[in-house]
């Protein structure tokens, strides 16, 4: 059968889809020829019998590869296309354009074998609908899929076999760089980049902390230097916690040669999709690590001492003791241990700010029996001050060693900060004579290049300033060098360790690091009978020492709450000692031993505070003071109506705290709003609603505001309250009954 027999009338009535891919864009950018032959597909359409308005061209997946992992959105819309039964003629260049996979291949086959479409490449015509034809077809998907796995292994082995012997040149850290030779890797020739990396390395010994290597890094201005390209120029950077964990975690700068550290792998997402991952893998898995390769920064023990170092700072597992030094004077912070349940014992601190007083707990009846009880809780002064006298007396042979390398450790840190300042400067002073060097090589009439070059001479000068003027203001803060002399005294000051221990220089992180190189772990169980603290002290080598920790006899506090003794102080100005007691009995509050206040126990708290009881002005104020029943009495009304004048904001009362009675003063103003008859004027409270076209509330508010003028009605069958509507002039915009209505 002739390739112009598989092409009937049916066929060419619909359309012919040109389907154009291209795997990468370096492909695009290199292999054009391969594009234009793929684009030179609609000519032959047209040969073939379509129509140039029938030739439909899907470029949409140039630069995406074929294999499943990505989304083609070209390939979507083809197979689109030859569902709803529009085409009639599928071309490409080969079948490896259309897919490399056999999912998405098979399942263009089947569509265009149920739609009757004819699919077409560089060798020819096919009907998937004919056995030969589709058995051919399968052949050749399948080959493209295998074409594309041998192509792989053979550039994966490649690489992989010259990663063996470290000789494939990657994407090195900054502070290293590839040399001439195959496989050589060498310092960086700047000088202030390899200080840069050097310092965290030292600072990491000193410190112990990658945390606390970064926050001295941003404290003394060192800043960290970085490569956006692999042959790009150095930048200059505020360091980040995960810049300065990179260059600790990272062998290359152990002299090593790591390859293979990651691994792609396929997963299905939750749409069906298949998508492809990169999974960081532990350094046994790695496919290639060839220690000693080149120089490093560090040696492999110390790499492998500081990775060690990292491990144990993060934060631990329950029941495990360990952790990073943190902030805080808790001496046995992430090293106790409980000796009943063996978990890790926590920290909380009592007291005021600058007084805090450490102690330590296990919360293991919460976490068992979900109990708000501890398994352990103790004071932790006497235990710290007991491990240390321990630590101390192990290092009183070491005394006069460690005494001298104290001394010297302000000098050292400093330089190092200071080095780091003297090689940014001679960096800058590089730059700035560079902007220059370019400056004048530019002809002076070439004024559109010539003005950029000059201000960006004029910006290094200024880096160049600011930088000088930091390194002469930091040198100007150098701590003095010791003289022979005070190294003399400091040496004799050293054999007392103690000393150099409670100083005031000597900070608590500095105490408990020292701590942790010793003494692996405490362990601690309380006697609450015998008032005494057993502690279990494990040194780093297996060696134990036992002590026992007399503890303190607790003394409860009793203290009443200062809540209640400042609402006493303010209750004392209005009512006597029995009053009082009856108003906090009502609020619910009770003494310091959990009795009712009574007046015995009022009047001893106001005498031993020092307040003043209860005086009765000598001339009262204007009007009398009484409580609401009486001022019902004396202006004729019921005490609820009082009550409920009182909420609306009609008259106004006194009440000193929460529970206490109301009092209202009772004057000739208060009276003069309580009158027999109704004033010309006055109207029931539903009338100026009315009136003024507002609610009931609104009305109180006005009142309330003194916007309303009112008085209250005690006789009458509408008795109540009355209000005094204003009268004005009808307009469009008045607030009248009838514009009420109408609204």
């Amino acid at each position: 059968m002739s390739e112009r027999s598989k092409l009937t009338s049916s066929h060419l009535r619909r359309q012919a889809f040109v389907y154009l891919r291209q795997s990468s864009q370096a492909q695009l950018e290199r292999n054009v020829e391969s594009t234009q032959r793929q684009y030179a597909l609609v000519e032959r359409a047209i040969e073939l019998g379509f129509c140039r308005d029938q030739v439909v061209v899907i470029d949409e997946d140039l630069g995406i590869s074929g294999s499943g992992l990505s989304e083609r959105s070209g390939f979507a819309r083809l197979a689109a296309e030859v569902a709803l039964g529009h085409a009639g003629l599928v071309l490409g260049l080969e079948v490896s354009r259309l897919a490399r996979n056999n999912v998405d291949w098979y399942r263009l086959l089947d569509l265009c074998g149920v739609t009757d479409t004819v699919i077409g490449d560089g060798d020819g015509l096919y009907h998937p609908g004919s056995f030969n034809d589709r058995l051919l077809l399968g052949l050749k998907g399948t080959m493209s899929e295998a074409e594309l796995h041998v192509l792989r292994s053979r550039l994966q082995g490649g690489i992989r076999n010259k990663a063996e012997r470290g000789e494939l040149r990657k994407a090195l850290p900054v502070g290293l760089i590839w040399g001439e030779q195959e496989g050589e890797i060498l310092f960086d020739p700047d000088e202030a980049v390899r200080g840069a990396i050097q310092t965290i390395f030292d600072r990491f010994a000193e410190l112990g902390s990658v945390r606390q290597v970064w926050l001295w890094m941003r404290r003394e201005g060192v800043m960290f230097p970085m490569r956006r390209f692999a042959h790009g120029e150095i930048q200059w950077a505020v360091p980040t916690y995960h810049q300065v964990h990179s260059v600790l975690d990272s062998p290359v700068y152990a002299g090593a040669y790591a390859f293979g550290k990651t691994r792609r792998e396929r997963y299905v997402d939750e749409h069906g999709n298949t998508r492809q991952r990169m999974r960081r893998l532990p350094q046994a898995e790695w496919g290639v690590l060839i220690w000693d390769h080149h120089a490093g920064y560090i040696d492999k023990a110390t790499f492998e001492r500081n990775r060690d170092r990292i491990a144990a700072n993060t934060r631990p597992r329950a029941h495990e003791s360990g952790g990073a030094v943190r902030e805080g004077n808790a001496l046995l912070q992430g090293i106790a241990v409980c000796a009943r349940c063996g978990r890790k014992l926590n920290v909380a601190y009592d007291g005021r700010r600058g007084q805090k007083r450490p102690s330590y707990y296990c919360p293991g009846r919460i976490l068992v029996e979900n109990r708000g009880s501890w398994c352990l809780r103790v004071g932790g002064v006497q235990l710290d001050q007991a491990v240390a006298g321990a630590l101390l007396a192990a290092l009183t042979p070491a005394g006069v060693k460690a005494a001298l390398q104290a001394a010297e450790a302000l000098e050292a840190d400093h330089d190092a900060a200071l080095k780091q300042w003297r090689l940014q400067v001679e960096h800058a002073r590089y730059q700035a004579e560079r902007a220059e060097r370019r400056y004048h090589q530019v002809e002076p009439e070439h004024r559109l290049v010539a003005r950029g070059l000059e201000r960006a001479w004029e910006t290094a000068l200024q880096e160049l300033a600011k930088a000088e003027a930091e390194l002469t203001l930091r040198e100007q803060q150098r701590p003095r060098a010791l003289t022979d002399e005070e190294r003399e005294r400091l040496l004799a000051l050293g054999a007392d360790l103690g000393r150099v221990w409670a100083a005031p220089t000597t900070t608590d992180r500095d105490r408990k690091q020292l701590l942790r190189c010793l003494i692996e772990d405490v362990t601690i169980d309380v006697s609450r009978e015998r008032r005494r603290a057993q502690l279990a002290i494990r040194w780093r080598g297996g060696a134990i020492t036992e002590l026992a920790v007399p503890l303190p006899r607790h003394q409860p506090t009793i203290r009443t709450d200062e809540d209640t003794i400042e609402l006493i102080r303010r209750l004392a100005v209005h009512y006597d000692d029995g009053r009082i007691a009856g108003i906090l009995n009502r609020q619910g509050r009770r003494s310091a031993t959990g009795e009712r206040f009574t007046t015995i126990i009022v009047g001893g708290l106001r005498r031993y505070r020092n307040i003043p009881a209860y005086q009765p002005p000598a001339e009262p104020p204007d009007g009398e003071l009484v409580p609401v029943y009486k001022a019902a009495e004396q202006l004729g009304v019921a005490p609820s109506t009082i009550f409920r004048w009182l909420q609306a904001g009609f008259i106004r009362g006194e009440q000193d705290t929460p529970g206490a009675p109301w009092r209202i003063r009772v004057n000739d103003q208060l009276r003069a709003l309580f009158v027999e008859n109704a004033p010309p004027g006055y109207v029931p409270i539903v009338d100026a609603m009315r009136a003024l076209g507002v609610s009931r509330q609104t009305v109180l508010q006005r009142v309330k505001r003194g916007e309303l003028q009112a008085l209250h009605v005690r006789k009458g069958q509408r008795k109540g309250l009355r209000i005094l509507v204003p009268h004005t002039e009808t307009s469009l915009f008045d607030t009248t009954p009838m514009n009420a209505a109408a609204v």
